[in-house]
């Protein structure tokens, strides 16, 4: 079982995890938190363990940080750690959106596609996500 971590930021909602990927200051954090306004689980904030099992790509997270989120010029909140899940969905946050309607992304991780969406920079975009992972898209 290959593992690789990652800079990057996981949620689980439901079944399944959203892996947020970008620099620092991109906004993973503050994309996950408002996620978890909506429902959503922490998996991991700033660091994130990928690995592959099973023909799917699940984030787990580094013990040193379970549990803790950072909030830009508030601190470290901390929250109840999800459980490792499947990464269903992956958001690059260095990429902006800029397409009303966008075509399906995929990305690779170890081998195994994914969806893929790029940063969006409106209100509701969390909400979106959420929808997303409930029913997919209809295109």
């Amino acid at each position: 079982m290959a593992s690789t971590p990652v800079h990057a930021t996981a949620v689980s909602f439901g079944a399944k995890a959203v892996l947020l990927r970008g620099e620092s200051g991109s906004g993973k954090s503050a994309l996950a938190l408002d996620l978890m306004a909506l429902g959503a689980e922490l998996i991991a904030d700033d660091g994130v363990i990928l690995r592959a099992e099973g023909g799917q790509i699940w984030a787990h997270c580094p013990e040193a940080i379970k549990g803790k989120i950072e909030a830009r010029y508030i601190g470290l909140l901390m929250a109840t750690p999800a459980a490792p899940a499947p990464v269903g969905l992956v958001i690059e946050m260095g990429a902006v959106e800029t397409e009303r309607l966008p075509p399906r992304r995929r990305c690779r991780i170890q081998g195994v596609q994914i969806a893929c969406l790029h940063k969006v920079e409106t209100r509701g975009f969390a909400a979106a996500i959420v929808q997303y992972l409930k029913g997919g898209r209809c295109d």
